[in-house]
């Protein structure tokens, strides 16, 4: 079963202060033209979406820079409510690895309305994760999300943010979250899926 796990763009959630996501038609066959044709304007952050390194740090990875491996491959979903610390990162991190292997405990999505903190941010940066997903458009606490995204990202951690596991159930995966090759930008939409049974 494929599950897709991301918004849709022009309906998506949006950080506060970010740029919403906007779609013109340049033309249309309702208005006598031969083919539909949309353009769009949107922030690299909007709706469901990749952090690259470059995003906090200058002299470090870009979208197109990541190893596509770390956006592909086992997973592991938990669900988490309030603030994420170290003892509770490190039951869902040993939760992932009896059920998905060292390699599925690589990638984790968290959903549920939690706030990753730093302690628990440094445990994963320590394990060498590939990938931490969650559902807010941000990791941390919303009103100072900087220090988490430091650890995470100095550590080459890929943020998955603004994911939607409705409906998905706790366990082992297989995630496609591929970013847009936006070559040097700091960020990309991507459509983030998961396929059960793998």
């Amino acid at each position: 079963m494929i599950v897709d796990i991301s918004q849709e763009v022009f309906s998506c959630a949006v950080y506060p202060g970010d740029p919403s996501p906007i779609k013109k038609s340049l033309m249309s066959i309702d208005k006598g033209d031969i083919v539909n044709l949309t353009a769009f304007s949107m922030c690299a952050h909007n709706g469901t979406h990749i952090d690259a390194p470059f995003h906090f740090y200058k002299e470090s990875k870009t979208v197109g820079e990541i190893p596509l491996e770390k956006f592909v491959g086992p997973c592991y979903v938990a669900f988490f409510e309030g603030e994420i610390h170290k003892e509770d990162i490190e039951r869902i991190y040993s939760k992932a690895v009896e059920a998905s292997g060292i390699e599925g405990a690589k990638r984790l999505l968290l959903g549920g309305n939690c706030s990753l903190m730093e302690d628990a941010a440094s445990f994963l940066a320590d394990k060498h994760i590939y990938l931490y997903g969650n559902e807010s458009q941000t990791i941390g606490p919303e009103n100072a999300p900087a220090k988490v995204h430091y650890i995470l990202l100095k550590e080459e951690v890929v943020l998955l943010e603004g994911i939607r596991l409705s409906g998905v159930k706790e366990g082992a995966y297989t995630l496609f979250a591929q970013p847009l090759n936006l070559g040097d930008a700091d960020g990309a939409p991507c459509r983030a899926i998961l396929i059960d049974g793998c």
